[in-house]
Formats: C-alpha cells, structure tokens, sequence
C-alpha cells in the first residue's frame, strides 16, 4: 500500500471529497491540514501553486477531481461500466463548474456578498432542479451503487447549506440522497470524527 500524504487548509473546502474516498475505501493516510498563515511558503514550494495536493511515496498529484479519479479507478465508486464512469465525471464536473464560480477570493466583502446572492438565489435552482431531474426516481446519482458523484454531491450542498440553509426546501430527493450518503458507516463515522470546521 503507498504512503498517502494529503495536504490542504484545516477545512473540509476541496479535499474533502479525497478524505471521503480515503474514509470508505479504508485507506490510511495523513491528513496534513495548514494553517493560512503557512500557506505563502508552501505555495511557493508547489508546481501549480495550489492545494489540495496528494504525496504518493512522495510523488505529488494535484486538482481535486483528477486525485479522486486516480483514487477510485478500479473501484465501484468510478462506475461500473465505462458509461457510468463517464456520467460520474460528468455530474461531479457539473457541480464543480458551479462551486467554482463562488468568489472565495473576491476581497470587497460587498462585490462578494452580491455574487453570493446572486449564485444562490437565481444560479442554484437551475443547478439544482436539473440535477433533481437527472436523479429522478433512483436511488443514486448513477447506476445502482454509491459512486463518488454522490459523495460529491453531498459535500457541496453541504457547503451550499452552510450559505442558504432553505436552499433544498423543495427538492427532497435531493436531501434523501444527501442523508443516504452521510448514513454509509464509513462516511458516518468520518462525519462524526473529522475536525468540525464551518466550511
């Protein structure tokens, strides 16, 4: 088994969806968590200057997305067929497409406080409406097994919640997926132990 080595803020943010991986796989690794005030050194010190980043045997893999994707390869949580592999790369591209339009960086709180509202009250319900309707009556996102679009999902409405607690009012079968993802054992037990941060 390599040596895992993952390190991003001490926030759940853009590496939470690898802990969830690593959580229902059982898989160790170090969940090396940074304080801001680090973050200018350590910056400087990565190829692309971002984080998360994942230290394989000391080999180092960035972009959140693409480590889940080498984490899950070969395993049910990718799909089990090349389609479903496609359709679970293709709702977690969707949902990250939105959350990455969120100005986590924006400076003047005002500018920021009005592209949060305007995300939230008219982006979000299309979001969330078409992405209903791609869930429809199954049980989850794609295929009949849990796949990492679904904990995806969960960890950005979970985000989404933190900004506009009503925000899934009228889409219960979103929040039943949601609730089905937190109760896996392994995810529940994550829940319950990770370090309680707000975002």
């Amino acid at each position: 088994m390599p040596n895992y080595k993952l390190t991003y803020f001490n926030m759940r943010g853009r590496a939470e969806i690898i802990r969830y991986i690593f959580a229902y796989l059982d898989i160790k690794y170090e969940d090396h968590r940074i304080e801001q005030a680090d973050w200018p050194e350590i910056k400087s010190t990565l190829p692309f200057g971002k984080i998360p980043i994942l230290e394989v045997d000391g080999f180092t893999l960035h972009q959140s997305l693409a480590i889940a994707r080498y984490l899950t390869k070969n395993t049910d949580l990718a799909g089990k067929t090349e389609m479903e592999q496609c359709q679970v790369d293709a709702v977690a591209d969707t949902l990250d497409d939105f959350m990455s339009h969120f100005p986590w960086a924006e400076k003047n709180q005002d500018v920021k406080d009005q592209m949060f509202n305007k995300l939230l009250t008219y982006d979000a319900p299309h979001l969330l409406q078409n992405l209903d309707t791609y869930l429809g009556d199954k049980e989850w996102l794609i295929g009949n097994s849990v796949t990492w679009a679904d904990f995806y999902w969960d960890i950005c409405s979970t985000t989404l919640l933190v900004f506009k607690p009503d925000l899934l009012d009228t889409h219960p079968r979103l929040l039943t997926l949601r609730k089905k993802v937190q109760d896996i054992p392994a995810i529940a037990d994550w829940i319950q132990r990770r370090p309680q941060t707000k975002l």
